[in-house]
């Protein structure tokens, strides 16, 4: 337990020490001293605070009476910044005394002045001038003019896109891009919506991606019209490139009735690249490699170069070998003869 009398003690010896050091001739003389400092700033400060002098305030804006099938397509700043001049002792006052009330917008008012309204710089100078001193002069309004852009219930869905250049790394492919969601509700007046077919997203370049990658991203806006949502999350599924080789036969088209193709060999190897993760799923017969009876007898060479017709659309670089192989055309024998 503290020993109260010895607290006591300490703090009257603490107060005795205090009141000797200010009656002290030396500490009087810098106290005094201090004092006169004090009042020169004082009169200094008034001085200056007579001047006049410029500076930007922000004024809050709201709108109110906003029907619930009305969606604002334009967007509508929260606050005006205004720029006024007065001496400085009234500057003062709006920083630290005198509350600047919100511009309200009365959405009633301009209801029957179509989806395209433009609020000029006169009406929102009256309703600020009316809260400031009579000696402040209002300078400058930003924005200056307020423009609504609205729609009532128009609205359709478009498809997300990207805008914009991904690029995976060496040996790396890009296997999908998954857009969630894959479409957006876009609000806008007729005129403009009809001309919206795809809500793009903000320009985006990536090098060198070498591991799935998810980016949540900005829809870019337009002029008089609304994204719900405004942003986009992007997935890019990455994968590793492996070769793959199989055997499929050569098979003759456009050949007559009575006749049949033999080549030598009858399978030809198809390489090609694919991503590992779907290595397993092509295979033979997901290619189709012919001759053309056409095109032999233009030709009328002793080989023929069997030509690929058919492949899978996630497959790279084919490669087809040997890319010329003999053959020869058989007549059928019709045992009915």
């Amino acid at each position: 337990m503290f020993d109260k009398e010895n607290m006591r003690i300490r703090y009257l010896r603490t107060l005795e020490k205090i009141r000797s050091f200010l009656l002290a001739k030396k500490s009087r003389e810098f106290l005094i001293f201090l004092f006169f400092v004090f009042v020169s700033f004082c009169f200094w400060l008034l001085q200056v605070l007579n001047d006049d002098y410029e500076t930007e305030f922000s004024i809050p804006l709201r709108m109110k009476n906003v029907p619930e099938n009305v969606v604002l397509t334009s967007d509508f700043p929260e606050e005006l910044k205004i720029g006024v001049k007065d001496r400085g002792t009234v500057l003062v006052n709006y920083l630290l005394g005198q509350t600047l009330y919100p511009i309200i917008i009365d959405f009633e008012d301009y209801a029957d002045k179509g989806n395209q309204i433009r609020i000029p710089s006169q009406v929102l100078n009256k309703r600020i001038v009316s809260q400031l001193n009579q000696s402040t002069k209002l300078s400058t309004i930003k924005p200056d003019t307020l423009e609504l852009i609205y729609t009532r219930g128009q609205a359709k869905k478009v498809p997300v896109r990207l805008r914009g250049e991904v690029k995976a790394e060496r040996q790396y492919y890009i296997s999908d891009i998954i857009f969630s969601p894959d479409s957006v509700m876009v609000y806008a007046p007729k005129e403009i919506l009809d001309t919206i077919t795809a809500a793009y997203t903000e320009a985006l370049y990536i090098e060198q991606m070498a591991d799935t990658t998810r980016r949540r991203i900005g829809l870019m806006p337009v002029k008089g019209a609304r994204f719900t949502p405004s942003y986009d999350d992007i997935t890019f599924l990455v994968d590793m490139y492996s070769e793959k080789m199989v055997e499929v036969p050569v098979q003759g088209i456009n050949f007559p009735d009575d006749k049949v193709l033999r080549t030598f060999p009858s399978k030809i190897h198809v390489t090609f690249q694919i991503g590992l993760s779907q290595f397993k799923s092509v295979t033979e017969n997901d290619f189709k490699v012919v001759v053309d009876y056409l095109k032999l007898s233009e030709e009328k060479n002793d080989k023929c170069k069997p030509v690929l017709i058919q492949s899978p659309l996630n497959v790279n670089h084919v490669r087809v070998s040997p890319q010329e192989i003999d053959y020869i055309i058989e007549q059928k024998v019709n045992f009915n003869d």
